[in-house]
């Protein structure tokens, strides 16, 4: 009866842990805010390409997306909403209302509402080292 308790009140536990959180190979935590948009929330790396790795590791492993699917920045740095951490940025797989998509380039400096790029672009930025000074 006890090892059933035990059991039981495991699966509980992993029940209610939300699946729509994860941490990207990056280190980075991506928490689903809604069903549109995702936050991506640095640990200790905060360079701009650990934060679009992040995103299209969750874009192609939580939400399904395509490699040729875009993500877009709904809002640039700012307070998490999932973890109250300081620095977090919001993206979605479907552009942010009122915005004008925007297609990123190769060297980005920052987030700006409307910017987009392909799972694949952004996943292709896994590979960048931050520059270490």
């Amino acid at each position: 009866m006890k090892k059933f308790i035990t059991t039981a009140v495991t699966a509980a536990v992993l029940l209610s842990t939300p699946a729509s959180a994860s941490a990207a190979r990056n280190g980075f935590q991506t928490v689903a805010l809604n069903n549109s948009v995702f936050e991506v929330i640095p640990r200790s790396r905060r360079d701009v390409d650990g934060y679009w790795c992040a995103a299209a590791d969750f874009a192609r492993r939580t939400l399904d997306a395509g490699w040729q699917d875009r993500i877009y920045v709904v809002r640039g740095y700012g307070p998490s909403e999932a973890t109250g951490r300081r620095t977090a940025v919001q993206f979605s797989t479907q552009p942010p209302a009122g915005e004008v998509p925007q297609q990123g380039s190769f060297i980005t400096s920052g987030f700006n509402p409307g910017e987009s790029m392909s799972v694949q672009g952004a996943n292709g930025r896994c590979n960048v080292r931050p520059f270490l000074n």
